[in-house]
């Protein structure tokens, strides 16, 4: 009998700093500091991006100051907390961008001053919003999960019934990037690739927004199990709103016969994914992201070197691995064993 471990990881993350120029006043003590600006400081995810951040800021020496919205949507914490580090004279901001739009303003703002900007996982919209980003290739995470759906159903993907629980209304580029690659590597057209909702494909049988926790899954859920009780492929946006799904689905005695696919790779996912709860998950690496982050700002601090993008790409790419413990032909994965080893690294 299959048992869930709680998910808390949000996958649905976007890291961006800003770094003052030369012109900036140091932190306490003349140490350079930086900020961490994340969406909220309780889900295990972006406590993990808190741990890399700490741990490579005392090693360099920065002075570390951390941020968080009240809740995931928050985006005027997140303004205020950009503020507050341009006029403490911060060297860098680290920020998992609530709302990739919105916050775009106060990202200006703090270039205007002279500050470097880098997101991290979640590109900014526009993405040369930011100087640069750090980022999982969430396209191709949404693909890989895609294709393994696809192939692991064989012949009877030409029938699925898709429920696509998406992140928020305010389709942050994150959403988009994962829900249209996820359609992409399933064998299903996209109309516009930068929104998710109007396809026209028969079997999808709608989406539906979970706010990335897993309360939100379980609710999404419902609203689709309501709309068509045989739903049978689920594409998550993460972790846990695949764990809320998972418990809808156990409600209504399905969990063992529709096939659920998300994104983040956190500790709690891969165990999710070991004990058949999650059939495949895409890997990514906030700790290496927060990490790299705070070796850029110590770079910008120390002569002005910018990161650059990784050869082909338009951002530096932190990396991706699919894991699951039912490979299928023609899509590379990594087990949970595996899995384990790098979860959240």
């Amino acid at each position: 009998m299959k048992t869930l471990k709680k998910t808390l990881a949000l996958g649905a993350s976007a890291l961006a700093f800003t770094a003052i120029a030369g012109a900036a006043t140091a932190g306490s003590h003349g140490m350079t500091s930086a900020c961490l600006i994340t969406k909220t400081d309780t889900n295990p995810f972006f406590v993990k991006m808190r741990e890399g951040a700490m741990a490579k800021a005392e090693e360099l020496g920065i002075e570390l100051n951390a941020y968080a919205g009240k809740v995931d949507g928050d985006n005027e914490t997140q303004v205020q907390a950009i503020e507050t580090c341009i006029a403490n004279g911060a060297k860098g901001i680290l920020i998992t961008a609530s709302d990739t739009s919105a916050i775009v303003p106060s990202v200006q703002q703090a270039r205007d001053a002279g500050l470097l900007v880098i997101a991290l996982d979640t590109p900014l919209n526009p993405i040369d919003s930011a100087d640069m980003t750090f980022a999982t290739d969430n396209f191709l995470a949404g693909e890989l999960i895609g294709k393994w759906a696809a192939a692991t159903l064989g012949d009877a993907a030409a029938d699925a019934k898709i429920g696509m629980l998406d992140l928020a209304i305010s389709q942050p580029t994150v959403g988009v990037l994962r829900d249209q690659g996820f359609l992409t590597g399933f064998g299903i057209d996209v109309k516009d690739p930068n929104k998710w909702g109007d396809e026209d494909d028969p079997r999808i049988v709608g989406n539906d927004v979970t706010a990335g926790n897993e309360e939100g899954g379980r609710k999404a859920m419902e609203n689709l199990l309501a709309k068509d009780p045989m739903i049978n492929v689920v594409y998550t946006i993460n972790e846990p709103a695949a764990a809320g799904a998972y418990e809808a689905l156990k409600d209504i005695g399905r969990e063992n016969d529709v096939l659920i696919v998300s994104v983040d790779g956190g500790c709690p996912g891969v165990q999710n994914v070991k004990e058949g709860v999650i059939g495949a998950t895409s890997q990514q690496y906030p700790l290496l992201m927060a990490s790299l982050g705070i070796e850029a700002i110590a770079a910008w601090a120390k002569d002005g070197t910018k990161p650059e993008a990784t050869d082909g790409k338009d951002f530096f790419d932190t990396g991706v691995a699919l894991v699951t413990d039912k490979p299928a032909e023609g899509v590379e994965s990594i087990d949970t064993a595996e899995g384990m080893d790098k979860c959240w690294g």
